[in-house]
């Protein structure tokens, strides 16, 4: 069911229930007025009854015969019985004589001084009345014949009005929850022409500043991402193709050229040696994507833990002596009072990438083959700047050096695939930290990353 019709049919639904019960309500407190006014009414009859029978301290019965055959009844069925103290008949307007009232009935009359009660659909009112030496019981019951009548009209008139009123809602309630649903309408025809063409230049409108209007504009920062996570998913399509492509194709030319004919032990070799180099290429390439894949990963997927940063420093400079034959030189600026100020929650594996590549950098681009790092530590991070006395980043490319693949130009002679300090930078983000780069040409480059501290 659309949201539209829940909402008319919700609102008619919830506003009739109500008006039942107002209508209920109405009706009842309408039947307990009249039964009330009545029951006054039948006893103030008693009581003139009671009054017009006792003269001169006796009971004349006569003259409420004559009074009752001619003007004096003007109750709808009136039934009028007259007990004396001893629960005798003195008088009955009652054709039957034979009918009596219950004695435990009269005991409470007596007992109490009125009784009103219910008798089929008569209201019957008993008093015990005395003047002078004198008492008599009257008992008058009758039928509200017209007050039952008005509350028929009543009953019918409260029906017709939450049948016309049911109806009525569900229009108006049609009518408003289209009104209220028209920008939901509205946003998903617009979403409904959105693709994966027309992405980087769509917007849904938004307009006012309601919760729909609120969809809207995080939905256009929603598609603003997503546009820029398409670009940069084809950037890297792109560029991983190509630096898979290059390698690829110069093993398979080579191969081919020395198959096509006989060739001497030497240029065999000389064959094999370049084909070797092109595969750790391609084999360095691969593991970059594999690193930059396992770094696009949430927080949830990988294991955090305390990990101590000089000792997997030291450790990174054991195997960059075995990798390069360089040289990692490790300082403190200052000596932490607690190890705790070394010591960071992430992931091990993650930090060894981290450093790995930058401290591997730092060494491949140095003028002595060795990479400078400083540790410190401030309030809330430790700090990690690694330092090369290389040919330095030019200031235009600084801020580009983070993204998939990209290579300085003074960089495209030294092997590589510009992958590294893009993994750096997700890692570090992973972790929560922050990294930087400066850089002066021709003096080093300089990378500063922020982990928090325990």
């Amino acid at each position: 069911m659309k949201i539209k019709y829940k909402i008319a049919l919700y609102y008619a639904l919830s506003a009739t229930v109500l008006l039942i019960s107002f209508a209920s309500l109405a009706y009842y407190f309408s039947a307990q007025s009249r039964k009330a006014e009545y029951l006054e009414r039948l006893e103030y009859r008693a009581r003139s009854i009671a009054n017009v029978i006792i003269e001169d301290d006796k009971v004349k019965v006569d003259l409420l015969r004559k009074l009752d055959k001619t003007t004096f009844q003007d109750l709808y069925q009136e039934t009028i019985l007259v007990y004396s103290p001893n629960y005798d008949l003195l008088y009955s307007n009652l054709k039957d004589t034979t009918i009596r009232t219950l004695r435990s009935r009269l005991d409470y009359i007596k007992r109490n001084g009125t009784y009103n009660y219910e008798k089929a659909s008569d209201e019957v009112v008993g008093i015990y009345y005395t003047e002078g030496k004198i008492s008599v019981i009257v008992i008058v019951s009758s039928l509200d014949k017209y007050g039952f009548q008005n509350l028929q009209n009543l009953k019918r008139i409260l029906l017709i009005e939450l049948a016309v009123a049911a109806v009525l809602l569900i229009v108006i309630g049609y009518f408003f929850s289209r009104k209220m649903v028209q920008p939901i309408d509205r946003l998903v025809q617009q979403m409904d022409t959105i693709n994966a063409n027309n992405l980087q230049d769509t917007k849904v409108e938004v307009r006012g500043r309601d919760e729909i209007a609120q969809l809207g504009s995080n939905f256009n920062t929603m598609l603003q991402r997503l546009s820029t996570s398409f670009d940069l998913q084809k950037s890297f399509v792109s560029n991983a193709s190509h630096e898979l492509r290059t390698p690829l194709a110069s093993i398979i030319s080579q191969l081919q050229v020395t198959l096509s004919k006989e060739r001497n032990k030497e240029d065999y070799a000389s064959v094999l040696s370049s084909v070797l180099e092109d595969a750790e290429n391609l084999s360095d390439l691969t593991n970059g994507l594999l690193q930059m894949a396992q770094s696009e990963l949430n927080e949830q997927r990988f294991s955090f833990y305390e990990v101590r940063i000089d000792e997997l420093l030291l450790e990174m400079g054991n195997l960059i002596k075995l990798k390069h034959n360089g040289k990692v030189d490790i300082q403190f600026e200052n000596l932490p009072e607690l190890d705790t100020q070394l010591t960071c929650n992430g992931n091990e594996i993650l930090l060894k990438i981290l450093f790995l590549n930058l401290v591997d950098n730092a060494c491949k681009f140095s003028k002595d083959n060795t990479a400078y790092v400083i540790i410190d530590f401030q309030t809330h991070y430790i700090q990690i700047q690694i330092r090369d006395n290389g040919m330095g980043i030019p200031a235009a490319e600084l801020n580009k050096v983070f993204e998939p693949f990209y290579r300085g130009q003074n960089a495209l002679q030294t092997r590589g695939h510009g992958l590294g300090l893009s993994i750096c930078k997700k890692i570090v983000q992973l972790h929560k930290g922050h990294i930087s780069v400066s850089s002066v040409l021709n003096k080093g480059t300089t990378f500063s990353v922020l982990l928090p501290h325990l």
